[in-house]
């Protein structure tokens, strides 16, 4: 077990060097929110024409941006391990004595730190348009875990693509491609009850629906879920460990 924590740490550690010595990537990542929050939010704020409850519809909008940025910023996760694979550093990887789930575990913990980051973008930004905020910590620290575990599961996803795709091409082809289905057939912009039926099946087994939920119920004052809390953690829980075991499995696969 320590050993397993020690593998896991180390590979962490490396990741956030990266970010930290090149933290290009999340300032670009960060206008994408701003973007949606202050421009798209503010504009269908005026419509209202979509059943929002108790809350505005920026205020409705908000936790689903949160949740985009961190889809958007982990589904490219896995381009980095191409490029990894091809300076030989994976090869280097897998030859230590570290178990392939540390590795992978290592890379999802990074992830998770990135997505903290891109959530205090968010938080900065709904302050500034002056989104009614749940301030207290517990609240912030529930939408710290959702945002960690929601990073962890599509950065692992991600890296389950690159092990499958294995070039920077297809990889950026299917990511592009993945992002946007995932995104609009969630709760992140609308209820899930304007949703045909055929896109609401597509919903209930989509990861981002409850990340999206339980952020709202934590993120903003009056936010309402559709489903408990424990139970959209559960079901995010159930599908990193399923996507962890399988990256797990098919990261050495990367180098063939």
């Amino acid at each position: 077990m320590k050993d397993f924590f020690f593998a896991t740490t180390a590979v962490a550690q490396a990741e956030i060097h990266k970010m930290v010595r090149d933290p290009t990537e999340l300032f670009s990542r960060a206008v994408q929110p701003v973007l949606w929050l202050a421009v798209f939010g503010q504009v269908f704020s005026k419509i209202r024409g979509i059943p929002t409850g108790n809350v505005s519809y920026l205020d409705f909008m908000a936790p689903g941006i949160l949740a985009q940025s961190i889809l958007f910023t982990a589904i490219f996760y896995g381009i980095a391990i191409i490029w990894e694979r091809d300076l030989g550093i994976v090869h280097k990887l897998l030859v230590t004595p570290a178990s392939r789930i540390a590795l992978v575990l290592g890379k999802a913990v990074a992830a998770g730190l990135r997505g903290l980051v891109q959530a205090i973008v968010v938080y900065l930004v709904a302050l500034a348009l002056q989104i009614d905020i749940l301030w207290n910590p517990y609240s912030i620290l529930i939408v710290a875990l959702a945002v960690f575990l929601g990073s962890c599961i599509f950065s692992t996803f991600s890296l389950v693509i690159a092990c499958i795709v294995k070039t920077r091409e297809r990889f950026m082809g299917i990511g592009q491609v993945l992002t946007m289905p995932l995104f609009f057939a969630s709760n992140a912009i609308y209820p899930i009850e304007l949703m045909p039926d055929w896109l609401k099946a597509i919903a209930i087994v989509n990861p981002l629906t409850y990340l999206v939920d339980a952020l709202r119920q934590s993120m903003i004052v009056g936010g309402q879920g559709i489903y408990p809390q424990i139970f959209s953690f559960g079901v995010m829980s159930a599908v990193f460990l399923f996507l962890l075991v399988v990256a797990s499995k098919l990261y050495p696969g990367l180098v063939r």
